[in-house]
């Protein structure tokens, strides 16, 4: 049996890839506990930072009293010691987890294909940076300063949970770091050939009624401010992987638009 690929490469069998699978989870992992470790050092800090947001839009209210109050014993040591830390380092290890991603797909792809290796880490886990960093600086303290504003015309006074005020914060940033990993997504399908750039174009409504629903799931109240906070710059990377896809296929099919053709 022929266990050479076309490019002349070695097929694997399925042990061979469960094998490849367990590794390279291991190595996630350690790099993961490594991160974490650094983490838990400055975990009170990290507390800090994750809090500014919320103490901002408290702030914004003006309401006398707002603050923000630990609720049960082991509130703030299950927050500041452990929750902290595992979010800030699902985020600061992102590229050494995507890479260990991208070394157990890349056995099944040609030798051409494999040249991706780099652009695709830097752009994963920068995307998710950029997601989490927009949901921090923008989604965030808008929504929060809008939903703590509600009914202070009746005297309403905030006292928010630090843990509701995190099960908020893990949600959004996390929810809209990998929603913005839509564009790498689309690029890495249209890659391998299993959409294309005029399939993805045809059925951009349904699309876009996709990310509106996930928009609703994932932040953290009803209302259209918030939704829309997400939705929109999610059907904007969305028809930027189009794009994308678009000038993968223009260059893999010989007729890239910005390379004059040799006669």
């Amino acid at each position: 049996m022929d266990l050479t690929c076309d490019d002349g490469t070695l097929r694997m069998s399925l042990m061979e890839h469960l094998e490849d699978l367990r590794a390279r989870i291991i190595k996630a992992l350690y790099g993961f506990g490594a991160i974490f470790v650094l983490c838990l050092i400055y975990s009170e800090k990290l507390f800090d930072i994750a809090m500014a947001p919320g103490r901002a839009a408290l702030a914004r209210t003006g309401i006398p009293g707002a603050e923000f109050v630990a609720l049960t014993v082991m509130e703030k040591f299950q927050i500041i010691w452990v929750q902290v830390p595992v979010v800030a380092s699902l985020f600061l290890g992102a590229p050494w987890i995507l890479w260990q991603l991208w070394a157990f797909i890349s056995p099944g792809l040609y030798k051409h294909e494999k040249k991706w290796a780099v652009p695709f880490v830097l752009s994963s886990a920068g995307l998710f940076i950029l997601g989490g960093l927009f949901g921090y600086f923008i989604a965030l303290g808008n929504g929060m300063s809008f939903l703590l504003g509600i009914g202070k015309e009746d005297h309403v006074v905030p006292l928010i949970s630090i843990a509701d005020y995190f099960d908020v914060f893990v949600d959004l940033l996390l929810g809209i770091g990998v929603a913005f990993e839509v564009p790498v997504l689309m690029f890495f399908l249209t890659l391998i050939r299993v959409v294309s750039p005029g399939f993805l174009f045809r059925h951009s409504r349904y699309a876009i009624m996709a990310i509106v629903i996930v928009a609703a799931v994932v932040t953290p109240t009803p209302d259209a401010f918030n939704l829309m906070l997400f939705a929109v710059p999610m059907c904007m990377l969305f028809f930027l992987g189009i794009f994308l896809s678009y000038l993968l296929v223009r260059k893999r099919e010989g007729r890239w638009p910005f390379k004059r053709r040799v006669s």
